[in-house]
């Protein structure tokens, strides 16, 4: 038991690194003021949202680090990078120093590389600590970083009376995440050695009541933010709203709390004989180990239909058979839980159908909340930013939050994570093409729910597939793989914004241009990104395509995961 209060230290720990860490969401609500400073295009201040993302490509050399390199230093690289990064932006904004354009992309995506080593740093724990309900740890640590924008808007209105520019949000970004790695660096220092950390089922099964009094925490947290933040345009008031958010971001202590006093009872006050029945074996050895004849490959044989009465249905079979065999069945996973190296993970068909997805789904919703300043602009909504940021966010933290339901679920509804990953893919397409065809004020609060609602939820369950599809072990490096997606599509999907932003502010000069520098060009109307939403949307819909075939591949070995799962559960049941 003694390590049982300090293993949830650390998730109290990483809720608050990653609900002050998500410094790339409120990107937004500089960007126009730096696009100013620094006197560049519309495409040039794409290139630098790019930047941000493209620090991911480099997030692998997390998982690298964590193998020569302690955690804790880990963690104070991340918040030091974080740190000179945004620092010398601010400058920039401020118009206190001068730097190429060059120096400030290089800036931002070395800020992006750096919020990469804060969420890896999160994973690891995660994983460490609570090596059975890891998809549930990492679930709940991760919603949390939804909550940032509207943690950083509030902090930004408190301190309006003193500043009123947008770049408070860069000096925030610059010093908050190293308070924060500060704060959290105690309970990290003190995190249980593994022998410490139990195994059973019967010990899992408490943990996940403790993560459901945690989850019904934090659903609390992103209703309080949601409905009270539209209310802080007041620095007073949010100063008042911020001190209640930060209550609540304190109140997850209760629960190692509560199990430190427990631990300390049973030590000095109960000294009764017990008689201990042996723990059964680890659970994710008889679910994922290759020892036994459970997890032996799956049998794999063609799905046969029956015969029509006519031509039509012979065709269907025939071309259900072809792609049954070709598209779903080959080169297949066989079963879950099996380590990939990064050579091996690229060669495996499973891991390009996810990429895809992710591609195709999560990086338009990133992309989308990256242009959510313009897009507001553009429809004369600037007064509404504040606002749509922090839907985004709050959506983003339930989408995040909703991503544990698999886990809480099982037993009583077996549906394969892959599956829930292509349900939350739906939610993009509806809202780009609701934006696209009607461009009011009322479809840009709903698209943005709808998107931050599907994004959120894919940012979460994404860890958990990759743990789960490709081996715990070797995430460190595996989805920091899968998130270089980020940069590439940051590029692709914010050029084609760019362009047509601009196309339609040089064709429709004569009623919404203006010119602040030469090389400045604002597009107002709704048709400056109404383009932009429908090829955005069409992207979606490749990626939910994925998603399914991916699900479709999986779901075999998720069901024999849960027969497995199930089966050590009934054993457990019996020794009691």
């Amino acid at each position: 038991m003694a390590g049982q209060s300090r293993k949830w230290m650390i998730v109290v720990a990483t809720l608050w690194i990653q609900a002050f860490t998500g410094t790339n969401f409120d990107f937004s609500a500089y960007s126009s003021a730096l696009k100013v400073a620094m006197g560049i295009s519309q495409v040039e201040l794409n290139y630098l949202a790019t930047a941000s993302d493209l620090g991911k490509l480099f997030g692998w050399s997390s998982g690298l680090a964590l193998l020569y390199l302690p955690l804790p230093v880990v963690l104070f690289i991340a918040a030091g990078t974080g740190l000179v990064s945004y620092s010398l932006q601010w400058l920039v904004v401020t118009s206190q120093i001068s730097l190429p354009y060059t120096a400030v992309f290089l800036l931002c995506l070395l800020a992006g590389c750096s919020i990469c080593w804060f969420n890896t740093v999160c994973f690891v724990l995660c994983i460490r600590n609570f090596p059975i309900n890891r998809s549930v740890a990492l679930s709940l640590s991760i919603s949390f970083n939804g909550v940032s924008a509207a943690l950083y808007s509030l902090m930004a209105s408190s301190l309006s009376s003193i500043t009123t520019s947008p770049s408070v949000y860069l000096l925030l970004n610059a010093t908050v995440p190293l308070i924060v790695s500060t704060v959290a660096l105690p309970p990290i220092l003190l995190q249980p050695s593994e022998d410490l950390i139990e195994l059973s089922p019967r010990k899992a099964s408490h943990d996940t009541h403790r993560f459901l009094i945690l989850h019904i925490l934090a659903f609390f947290t992103g209703l309080y933010l949601l409905f009270l933040n539209s209310v802080s345009t007041d620095s007073s008031i949010a100063s008042v709203i911020l001190a209640g958010a930060i209550i609540l971001l304190i109140l997850p202590l209760l629960v190692p709390g509560v199990i430190f006093a427990r631990e300390w009872a049973q030590k000095n006050i109960y000294s009764s004989f017990r008689i201990e029945v042996p723990d059964t074996p680890p659970l994710q050895s008889l679910i994922f180990n290759d020892s036994d004849e459970l997890n032996m490959p799956l049998l794999t044989g063609k799905t046969t239909l029956t015969k029509g009465l006519f031509g039509s249905k012979i065709c269907l079979k025939g071309f259900w058979s072809w792609f049954n065999d070709i598209v779903i069945e080959r080169k297949k996973l066989a079963m879950l839980g099996e380590e990939y190296s990064a050579w091996s993970l690229v060669a495996q068909p499973d891991f390009w159908l996810y990429y895809t997805a992710y591609f195709c789904g999560a990086t338009v919703g990133l992309v989308y909340s990256n242009n959510l300043g313009q897009i507001a602009e553009s429809l004369n909504l600037d007064s509404d930013l504040t606002m749509l940021l922090a839907v985004y966010s709050a959506c983003s933290f339930f989408g995040r939050l909703l991503s544990a339901t698999p886990d809480f679920l099982t037993g009583k509804m077996n549906f394969a994570r892959t599956g829930w990953l292509a349900l939350a893919l739906l939610p993009t397409p509806v809202g780009l093409f609701l934006l696209g065809k009607i461009g009011s004020k009322e479809a840009l609060y709903t698209g943005t729910s709808l998107i931050g609602l599907s994004s959120g939820f894919i940012f979460a369950a994404a860890v958990s597939v990759t743990s789960e599809l490709f081996g715990a072990n070797s995430i460190g490096v595996n989805h920091n793989i899968l998130i270089t997606n980020i940069p590439i599509g940051s590029l692709l999907y914010g050029q084609i914004a760019a362009l047509v932003y601009d196309s339609n502010g040089t064709r429709y000069g004569v009623r919404g241009l203006v010119t602040v520098h030469d090389s400045i060009v604002l597009c107002m109307g709704k048709e400056c990104y109404a383009l932009t939403f429908l090829i955005w949307g069409s992207i979606a819909c490749v990626g939910f395509l994925c998603s399914v075939i991916l699900f479709l591949r999986t779901r075999s070995a998720y069901a024999e995961a849960a027969r497995r799962r199930q089966a050590l559960v009934d054993f457990s049941l019996f020794l009691d």
